[in-house]
């Protein structure tokens, strides 16, 4: 549990972002797994970059993500960089810029368009999510200086302090029932992977078992590559 938790509204407009990219996207409600995918690749990069620049130690490099049917929740852990109090209130709690709502009114009906210019990757979770907890402690900092950050549906959220954290960021989303809740299972996560995150360079790890490998795609047979996994192989580099 956190304590001396903090409540934070978003801002007004970034609620209202949330509510059109919520809709925007709900036809394509797996994304969700590619972006926290995509985002936790990106925090192994800067942990990597900090590393090569010899101003943390080097540790490992992985994304991890557990089902629990069950339960009803998925959860993606990285080892990257992690973040900080700021770091949370600006990547979480804030998508606005100038000239955003119009561009998503705009474009209600084209997801990628709306992902691609505001990186509001972290925000398709919404669409399936009852709730949101993200733990996480930055590189580099105190063992005590853990945060958690928490969504329960609102148009708030809280960040406290919590202390025993390892290094990198953990997101736990409770799903909706219905079709959302089918992303906590093991078999649909794989395949989003399959579909568009198989050649990530870091290795991902679904239930312990790793599910994802960088290899050259003209190594692999004709019937094992769709049209999109030949299109995300040569994004990746």
């Amino acid at each position: 549990m956190a304590s001396n938790p903090q409540r934070h509204e978003f801002q007004a407009e970034t609620k209202n972002l949330m509510d059109i990219v919520a809709k925007s996207l709900y036809s394509h409600s797996e994304v969700f797994v590619r972006e926290l995918i995509s985002n936790a690749s990106d925090a192994l990069e800067k942990r990597r970059y900090a590393e090569l620049k010899g101003d943390v130690a080097e540790g490992p490099s992985e994304i991890r993500i557990t089902t629990d049917k069950e339960k009803r929740t998925i959860i993606f852990e990285d080892t990257g960089i992690g973040m900080n109090r700021d770091d949370l209130v600006r990547f979480l709690g804030t998508i606005a810029k100038s000239g955003s709502k119009d561009f998503i009114e705009k474009n209600k009906e084209n997801a990628e368009a709306v992902i691609g210019q505001f990186g509001v990757g972290f925000y398709s979770a919404f669409m399936v999510a009852d709730s949101v907890v993200v733990t996480t402690r930055k590189v580099g900092s105190a063992p005590d200086a853990g945060l958690q950050w928490s969504w329960s549906g609102d148009n708030s959220y809280e960040i406290g302090e919590t202390d025993g954290l390892p290094t990198g960021t953990r997101i736990e989303i409770r799903l909706k029932v219905g079709d959302s809740a089918s992303y906590a299972e093991e078999a649909r996560i794989k395949e989003v992977i399959n579909k568009y995150s198989y050649f990530v360079s870091a290795p991902i790890l679904v239930n312990g078992e790793r599910v994802n490998n960088l290899n050259a795609i003209w190594t692999m047979q004709a019937r094992e590559v769709n049209k999109e996994m030949h299109e995300n192989f040569f994004s990746s580099f």
